[in-house]
C-alpha cells in the first residue's frame, strides 16, 4: 500500500479545491545492526497512524452518507478494465431512476471526468499526482461540492490500482472491483487483499470471450476462494449484456439505504 511503496502522494483538487501534499519518507541506516529493526518499527507505527487517521475520516464520511441516505460505492480495478465505460452506461441507463454523482480519481488529466460530465451527472475530479489511491480526506472535500440532499448514489472511481486502494476506506458502503476478460483470470489470487475487501466483482468485457483465451469459470472460482460472499456479475458495458443484473443490485441496495433513514 501507499505507506510502504515509497510513493509520494500529491493531491490536487481541480475545480477550485485547495492543494495539499503529504509524503512518506523512508530512511536507511548503515553500520548499526539494530538500526534496521528500529526503522521497521518506526515504519509500522507511521503506517498504522496513517491508516487510523484515514479510518476516522472515513467513519465521518460514512455517517454523512447515512444521514443523507446516499448509497456510496468505491469502484476499484487495474487500469483499462472499463470502470469509466461501465459508469457512463450505468449513468445513462439509470437517468430518471436514480440521482447520481461521481468522484473521479486519476493521477493526471480530467479525461474521465469529461466523459462522465457528458452523461449529465455531476462530477468532481481529484488528481493525485504521484499518489496511487484516493483517501477519505480527498473524498470529503469533493463531496462538499455536491448537493447531497439531491443524491441517491455516489460513485467513487478510484485510481487504477489493485494494491493501495484495498487498504484505504473512503466511507463507502461497498467496494466494487472491476475485472475484464482481457486481463489474467488469476488476478483474484495475485491481488487477494483487493478481492477480499470487495463485496462485488463486475466481470467486464464478456462479449470478447469468444476471441480470448480466458477461463471465466476458473476466474470466478478464484474470486470466491478469496472472498466467499462476493457477488459476481458478468457483463459488457459495450453491448449491454448483463447490465440489468447490476442495475437490479443497485436498486435493491439504494432502497435498503433509504429504509435506514
Amino acid at each position: 500500500m501507499c505507506t510502504t511503496c515509497s510513493c509520494a502522494t500529491k493531491k490536487r483538487h481541480d475545480h477550485g479545491h485547495d492543494h495539499h501534499d503529504h509524503h512518506h519518507h523512508h530512511h536507511h541506516g548503515h553500520g548499526d545492526p539494530g538500526h534496521g529493526d528500529r526503522e521497521e518499527a518506526k515504519r509500522i507505527t507511521v503506517e498504522a497512524d496513517i491508516l487510523a487517521r484515514n479510518d476516522g475520516l472515513a467513519a465521518g464520511n460514512r455517517a454523512l452518507f447515512r444521514e443523507k441516505g446516499i448509497f456510496a460505492l468505491n469502484l476499484v480495478s487495474s487500469p483499462g478494465s472499463g470502470k469509466t465505460t461501465i459508469l457512463e452506461r450505468t449513468l445513462r441507463d439509470l437517468s430518471g431512476r436514480f440521482r447520481c454523482a461521481v468522484i473521479e480519481g486519476d493521477q493526471q488529466t480530467d479525461n474521465d471526468a469529461r466523459r462522465i460530465a457528458a452523461t449529465g451527472a455531476p462530477v468532481r475530479q481529484i488528481n493525485t499526482g504521484a499518489g496511487c489511491h484516493l483517501d477519505a480526506h480527498m473524498v470529503r472535500h469533493a463531496v462538499d461540492e455536491f448537493d447531497l440532499d439531491s443524491l441517491d448514489i455516489l460513485f467513487i472511481e478510484n485510481v487504477g490500482n489493485l494494491v493501495c486502494p484495498a487498504s484505504f476506506d473512503l466511507g463507502e458502503d461497498h467496494k466494487v472491483v472491476v475485472l475484464s476478460t482481457t486481463e489474467g483470470e488469476d488476478k483474484p489470487l495475485k491481488y487477494p487483499h483487493m478481492f477480499h475487501a470487495a463485496d462485488v466483482m463486475l466481470m467486464n468485457k464478456v462479449d470478447l470471450l469468444p476471441h480470448l483465451d480466458f477461463d471465466l469459470g476458473g476466474c470466478k472460482e478464484m474470486a470466491l476462494r478469496v472472498s466467499h460472499g462476493i457477488d459476481i456479475f458478468e457483463l459488457s458495458a459495450r453491448s449491454g449484456q448483463g447490465m440489468e443484473l447490476w442495475y437490479g443490485w443497485l436498486e435493491r441496495n439504494v432502497a435498503r439505504k433509504k429504509q435506514e433513514l
